[in-house]
């Protein structure tokens, strides 16, 4: 299969290649574009054959849902069989935007993309370009990230081509995405709202708008065949092709003695730190500050640069342990796991 890439404006998408690649997912194909968090790989969310397309091409096991993308509330709440006050409250304040609601599923939406399970993951997503989409194509779409399964995220297209060439249809290569890791998800389906990814709205401003009712879930349930409840709950996720070690302090011990070893490295601080010149030619080191917003913006995108200047191992040094952190955090712990 020959993959098409199509250059469209991020704000402002031209009717005609958006009319290109709705016509696509009409006809059950499989379209990569961008949206305010990382690049979606979507199909036809209540259509089977093409859901499942989506799950071959990434390689994803059948027990992770995909989330559900949809133009409008009113359009998620058509695809769910319950709407609590905690989803009014979560999506008048968080819709359009990187939030993501768990509820129980309406008959029309496939078994496949829910992983079996009860609930549907809903979304509306705020970026221009997959706004466009749905509104086009007439159609809710299923969207996880567009990556091999359990890899790095694709903040830009070349991410995308990367791992997906000659498995989907088209890429809608709309430049960098602003947020650079995944939607927050919650799942409002229980009589406590439960976090169950973290992701760029955090727990706190979560738990202003639910008047403090958030349960955190902690749990890395890869090991079980069960449908997960949610996507982004897999023990090892996120991870590049190379061993990726967390360290405690700067790194650079660490740093030293895997070059020291012959390998390449690629090195990641946070706000500071040693530069890669004390250690030697062998280490490739990007610092991505001390603000978290910017540092989970450049994190997935530093991890494929890393990846395609041919590092052997990546060293990263382990993030302050304060709020705004949480989902920085989450990700690099699921990208160390062995």
């Amino acid at each position: 299969m020959e993959t098409l890439v199509e250059r469209i404006d991020p704000q402002s998408p031209e009717p005609a290649v958006v009319a290109k690649a709705a016509a696509l997912l009409r006809a059950g194909g499989v379209v990569a574009f961008p949206t305010e968090t990382v690049y979606g790989l979507g199909a036809d969310a209540l259509d089977e054959a093409s859901v499942r397309k989506i799950f071959e091409a990434k390689g994803r096991p059948s027990n992770n849902p995909v989330i559900v993308h949809v133009a409008s509330t009113a359009d998620a709440r058509r695809l769910a069989t319950t709407w609590p006050a905690a989803a009014d409250r979560l999506a008048e304040r968080f819709w359009p935007g990187p939030l993501t609601l768990v509820l129980p599923k309406a008959d029309i939406v496939p078994s496949i993309t829910t992983a079996g399970g009860p609930t549907v993951a809903l979304r509306v997503p705020a970026h221009p370009v997959a706004r466009a989409l749905i509104e086009t194509s007439e159609r809710p779409l299923a969207a996880p990230s567009a990556n091999l399964s359990t890899r790095v995220s694709a903040t830009r297209a070349e991410h995308v081509l990367a791992g997906l060439t000659g498995r989907i249809e088209m890429v809608l290569d709309g430049g960098p995405t602003s947020g650079g890791l995944e939607s927050t998800v919650v799942d409002v389906s229980t009589p406590t709202p439960r976090l169950l990814r973290h992701g760029l709205i955090d727990v706190g401003t979560l738990r202003e708008v639910l008047g403090g009712a958030l349960e955190v879930i902690d749990r890395r349930a890869g090991e079980t065949d069960a449908g997960l409840a949610s996507p982004g709950m897999l023990r090892k996720h996120y991870s590049p092709a190379v061993p990726l070690d967390l360290a405690d302090d700067a790194g650079s011990r660490r740093v030293a003695e895997v070059s020291e070893g012959g390998l390449r490295v690629g090195w990641i601080t946070c706000g500071g730190g040693e530069t890669a010149l004390t250690i030697g030619p062998s280490v490739l080191h990007i610092d991505l500050g001390s603000e978290p917003a910017g540092y989970a913006r450049s994190l997935y995108d530093t991890l494929h640069r890393m990846e395609a200047a041919g590092v052997e191992r990546i060293v990263v040094a382990r993030p302050p342990q304060t709020a705004g952190w949480e989902a920085v955090h989450d990700r690099l712990s699921r990208a160390a796991a062995k």
